[in-house]
């Protein structure tokens, strides 16, 4: 639970960050859009001066095959900003909002847990620390370095008392995050691959396990094959792997047996590119589930997304 005076402080704060959002977004300049990755905001592109506003769209389904017959549904609606800080400085934000439901078989007949809300802030910065430059192609590596914030409740209830803490809208701890993306592009393809590790600490006698992240992504013009005067929008064919590995999570000090372990995920996908919006979509499939003990396996997540380039 938070204590009086990060409340005091969320309640001060949590306004702020729409004007802040508003303020960034309405003044910077027009800038053109380009291929980008779909399940991962780190490689998305910005230049000094210049801001991207993407809207994104998750639905995460996992379920098991144990007694309980475990379902879980996750919607999410985020809003990533971002605005070119300098030459090599770009600063990110998101804000998620969550919808949450877990059913199970209980001896009382099947039950759903239900909850809705504003989800954990991240703010990150990405410095650009290599570029070189080529007639039709250019090659880029940047370091991140952020914090996800713990603006979502950790302490909601319902009618059979607290939820789960893996239900709850946050973590209620500071998480600092850090990794590297590394992007390769030319007028007709472009890559980008990405690692990051997040620390996760410890709140309400929970902690989460520390997650570590592998992203690559290859982006394909497949329309039109020939560049020309006076092409309006361009298509790419797109396909992304998410390698995922998370360690056990802690309850009182102890590890929890159900939970972490490593994912790989496959996630072909479209993307339609005009000179400022970007409309993509994708659909992440597991190859891979090195689950521990009784872990929820995930069935998929979809993802529909727009960008706005300003």
């Amino acid at each position: 639970m938070k204590s009086d005076w990060q409340a005091a402080w969320f309640s001060l704060v949590r306004p702020g960050l729409r004007t802040v959002f508003a303020l960034l977004l309405l003044t910077v300049m027009a800038a053109p859009a380009v291929a980008a990755p779909i399940t991962f905001n780190t490689a998305l592109p910005v230049a000094r001066g210049e801001g991207i506003l993407r809207g994104q769209f998750k639905y995460l389904s996992a379920s098991d095959a144990g007694s309980a017959n475990r379902e879980l549904a996750v919607s999410m609606v985020s809003l990533v900003g971002v605005y070119g800080l300098s030459e090599k400085w770009a600063l990110f934000g998101m804000i998620p909002y969550l919808n949450k439901e877990l059913e199970a078989d209980t001896p009382s007949g099947r039950r759903s847990r239900e909850v809705s809300g504003l989800g954990d802030a991240r703010f990150w910065a990405r410095y650009t620390l290599f570029q070189q430059d080529r007639p039709g192609q250019t090659l880029r590596i940047a370091p991140f370095v952020g914090i996800e914030m713990p603006i979502g409740e950790d302490n909601e209830n319902d009618f059979l008392g607290r939820l789960p803490q893996s239900l709850q809208l946050g973590s209620g701890s500071w998480d600092p995050l850090l990794g590297v993306v590394t992007t390769w592009q030319t007028l007709e393809r472009q890559i980008d691959a990405a690692f990051s590790y997040k620390l996760n600490t410890a709140a309400n006698g929970f902690k989460f396990g520390d997650l570590t992240r592998f992203d690559l992504s290859y982006q394909h013009r497949i329309w039109p094959r020939e560049l020309g005067a006076g092409v309006p929008s361009f298509v790419y064919a797109v396909l992304e792997s998410n390698l995922i590995w998370q360690d056990r999570n802690e309850v009182g000090g102890n590890n929890d047996p159900d939970s972490g372990g490593t994912t790989l995920f496959i996630a072909p996908g479209i993307q339609w590119v005009s000179k400022r919006t970007v409309l993509e979509s994708a659909l992440q499939l597991p190859l891979i589930q090195d689950l521990n003990g009784k872990a929820l396996e995930n069935d998929f997540i979809f993802t529909l997304s727009f960008r706005r380039n300003f």
